[in-house]
């Protein structure tokens, strides 16, 4: 019976301590706090199983005390701890946290497609090439190694900027991803399939990317201003006024997944 009573106690030990762990270490996020509590709970458990039970008493005095000390330390922690959990408010726990994917950034699509309409629109009428690529669901990691990297949000001014010519990074394409400009004068293997009229360099660079990923690049041509968009191997000319309403469709489509006797 004696040996019943020792592990109940052991099991309820361990759930009450397991439960103060979780929540002490939510607010002590540095390693100090959390190996002596850890240390200290497994030495003062091993000395009542072995039945000193001093030694249990003092590191159960050493846990207390130290976690009483380290709350005192952490005073403002513990009050935005204590704060958010009456008001209902989530805590910011890692081990709850979802994790987003890379590419699921959430920002104000319609704004920063408005910003793009601008920066090209504006581009066209002044003639100023440019080449723009939107990634999308397939990664250009790999493909804008060639280029500079930026990490800029999104603007109209920027992307002027870029593809002013003089400026050391006009030539080559700028890469976006959600609403941020991460790199440019990136350099595409242009298509080498024969295509009907004349296409400078940009044309065939912008045909080149969109044959091997679901991305989608508007090109803006420094000889005519004229608009154009490729996307899944097809280039596209557009006019300023259904540029915005093109690219959107370009943009929203989804590839159908491929069959079994297509892999």
């Amino acid at each position: 019976m004696g040996n019943y009573i020792n592990v109940v106690s052991l099991i309820l030990a361990i759930l009450v301590l397991g439960t103060g762990d979780f929540f002490l270490f939510i607010l002590f996020r540095r390693n100090f706090p959390r190996i002596f509590i850890v240390a200290t709970e497994v030495l003062g458990l091993v000395c009542w199983l072995m039945g000193f039970n001093l030694p249990a008493f003092i590191c159960l005095m050493m846990l207390l005390t130290g976690t009483i000390c380290f709350y005192v330390a952490n005073a403002a922690e513990s009050k935005n701890l204590t704060a958010n959990n009456l008001k209902g408010k989530n805590i910011d726990i890692p081990l709850f946290k979802r994790r987003k994917h890379k590419g699921e950034a959430l920002f104000n699509r319609e704004e920063m497609y408005g910003k793009i309409q601008t920066a090209v629109i504006t581009m066209s009428k002044q003639k100023i090439g440019a080449i723009i690529t939107f990634e999308k669901k397939d990664n250009l990691d790999d493909v804008m190694k060639s280029g500079t990297i930026i990490n800029a949000p999104v603007s109209a001014e920027l992307l002027q900027t870029i593809f002013y010519e003089g400026t050391r990074l006009h030539d080559g394409a700028v890469i976006i991803r959600n609403d941020m400009i991460v790199a440019a004068s990136v350099y595409f293997t242009p298509t080498t399939r024969p295509l009907t009229g004349k296409f400078g360099s940009r044309h065939r660079a912008a045909i080149g990317i969109s044959e091997i990923c679901d991305a989608v690049t508007v090109v803006v041509s420094e000889e005519t201003g004229r608009i154009s968009i490729a996307h899944k191997g097809e280039l596209t000319t557009v006019t300023p006024d259904n540029f915005l309403s093109t690219f959107e469709e370009a943009m929203a489509f989804q590839s159908e997944p491929k069959k079994d006797d297509e892999i």
